[in-house]
């Protein structure tokens, strides 16, 4: 029953995540930085908040995020009406571009199928 809550509460965070991530107005936060996965701890401590960036410099969206997680933490906190919110730890996801390596894979295989 736990865990139902942990997920439910998962799920808020990232919608509540997203949002307040577009109000960040660090320029190293271009407009292309998205939230893909949040992933609540047990006690509510700590949040690994999984981010995409497309079209820009990773690493500099990263040290943006970090230098906006009390601002972060603080919007989605009162979104969430947790007794404390939980603090926001910032992943790189790349999922997309490893997805995107593995499609083009499969083309190039099809290519040289119908050689």
């Amino acid at each position: 029953m736990a865990n139902n809550r942990i997920d439910r509460i998962s799920a808020e965070y990232h919608r509540a995540m997203a949002e307040a991530l577009r109000t960040v107005k660090d320029p190293r936060v271009s407009g292309m930085t998205s939230v893909t996965r949040c992933e609540v701890t047990g006690d509510l401590r700590y949040a690994k908040v999984y981010i995409s960036v497309l079209g820009g410099d990773e690493k500099e969206a990263l040290r943006g995020l970090k230098s906006a997680a009390g601002y972060l933490r603080h919007a989605v906190g009162e979104k969430l009406q947790l007794r404390a919110s939980p603090e926001p730890v910032f992943h790189m996801d790349d999922s997309i571009r490893y997805g995107a390596q593995i499609l083009e894979k499969l083309h190039e295989i099809e290519g040289k199928q119908g050689e």
